[in-house]
């Protein structure tokens, strides 16, 4: 028997759209327009690494509000599970959930994604993050196995980046964090690749340079 075939979005192209239920009513991608979106999936609800993953993103909540960023979880849960779930957090951790989780019963969402794949289960989505940027696009995806709980302060750190790069035309190194040099994009010709010296940047080699912003 062979497995079955996940079909996965492409980064720089539009987000698979959907419109489906939520424990905050119905939600669609349209909904989050002029918004980053975090939409983020987990294998079941009542279970130990879920839960702490939760909190976490219930607990830098704000910091992604700060920076135009929503929360979207999902499941193939049912909106009742979620609700008891989320009251057993808050009640057993103090800790509340005030983002939507979206019940996939019918996997319609978590297929359209890739989130569900046949290697690790063939009814529940494995932990898969996407960020779309304001306009719907897809900028970025991360897939964890089930076993292993995210870090949720790489997503924030992810968005920041995401965000200074489109502002700025650079990109950004190995763990940067706001506030450090980014890099410049290098020359696309030979004799811009021989300017680059002089340009005023943090000069290592032509096709290397950084800069403070």
């Amino acid at each position: 028997m062979t497995d079955s075939i996940v079909s996965f979005p492409q980064l720089n192209r539009p987000a698979p759209a959907f419109n489906t239920k939520t424990t905050h009513g119905m939600r669609s991608l349209t909904d989050y327009k002029g918004k980053w979106l975090v939409l983020f999936s987990h294998p079941a609800d009542f279970t130990p690494v879920c839960t702490t993953e939760f909190m976490g993103f219930a607990q830098h909540a704000a910091e992604f509000a700060e920076i135009n960023t929503e929360l979207l979880g999902l499941s193939i849960d049912s909106i009742h599970s979620h609700i008891a779930w989320v009251r057993n957090i808050e009640e057993n951790f103090g800790v509340e959930i005030t983002f939507p989780i979206i019940s996939d019963l019918s996997m319609a969402v978590a297929k359209a994604y890739g989130m569900i794949q046949s290697g690790a289960s063939d009814t529940a989505a494995v932990r898969a993050t996407f960020i779309i940027d304001p306009e719907g696009i897809l900028r970025a995806m991360v897939y964890y196995p089930m076993s292993n709980g995210r870090s949720i302060s790489e997503f924030v750190r992810l968005v920041k980046a995401l965000q200074t790069s489109d502002a700025n035309g650079v990109a950004t190194p190995e763990n940067w964090q706001p506030g450090d040099d980014v890099i410049v994009p290098p020359p696309a010709t030979t004799a811009e690749a021989k300017a680059r010296l002089s340009q005023g940047y943090e000069y290592t080699d032509w096709y290397f340079s950084k800069k403070s912003l």
